[in-house]
């Protein structure tokens, strides 16, 4: 199934067996400005990206045919075009925190298709500056100055900030629940909620996106909490 937009436009391949998300996930491509190929069955992927390789693919893991894991490393054996895979299993999330199969970005479901969008946009964004995907800009933590930098900038963070951040970077691609992530925040046991860390979360990302505003260097996991996608560095010489 090919829908289609400008013939100069990018393409991006759409691999997913639920019809109507599939086809949820096209329309916005297509309003974004994108070409788009749909594909449902995983044993067609290979052969028509060795045909005609996209911009992109957005390849969901539970599939007939092939599932989104084998096609990914079959994919990385002799191509290098920027994969996110798509997840309704939070159990599989661990499995993809360090990317290791070979996929740029990953996404859970539900998701906010404006969401895949936006993820989709930055990606091309850094293919066509020639960025390595994998890689993200520095952030350095200094535990004895209780400072933190990014992209060599020095951020204004509170106390309960700089403890968060040091608390992520502490494992970048690890998970941290919100129960985790308040643990660290205080230590003088005051009565806080889940959404004291939301509320930080926020200022961090706006304080980090500041500084790179194409830089998601906090990324939220649905239902689980959140991670930091960014290089670390102690800060030591």
């Amino acid at each position: 199934m090919n829908e289609t937009t400008a013939s100069d436009a990018l393409t991006v391949m759409v691999v997913e067996d639920e019809p109507k998300l599939g086809q949820l996930l096209v329309d916005y491509l297509r309003v974004a400005g994108y070409q788009t190929e749909w594909i449902a069955d995983g044993e067609a992927v290979v052969p028509r990206v060795r045909e005609a390789e996209p911009a992109l693919i957005l390849l969901d893991i539970m599939l007939p045919g092939l599932d989104g894991l084998s096609i990914c490393r079959e994919l990385r054996t002799f191509s290098s075009v920027p994969i996110v895979m798509v997840t309704a299993r939070v159990e599989e999330v661990d499995r993809l925190l360090g990317l290791d199969i070979g996929a740029d970005d990953y996404i859970c479901k539900p998701f906010s298709p404006r969401e895949v969008i936006a993820r989709v946009k930055a990606i091309l964004r850094r293919v066509r500056r020639g960025d390595a995907l994998p890689a993200e800009p520095a952030l350095v933590i200094d535990e004895v100055r209780c400072e933190a930098r990014f992209q060599s900038q020095l951020l204004d963070l509170t106390q309960a900030e700089f403890r968060l951040l040091k608390t992520l970077a502490s494992a970048p691609g690890r998970v941290f629940s919100r129960d985790q992530l308040l643990d660290q925040l205080y230590d003088d046991y005051r009565v806080v909620t889940d959404r004291t860390v939301d509320s930080h979360i926020k200022n961090l990302r706006r304080k980090l996106e500041h500084v790179c505003s194409d830089c998601e260097a906090i990324r939220s996991v649905y239902g689980v909490g959140y991670k930091l996608v960014v290089q670390t560095s102690d800060g030591r010489p």
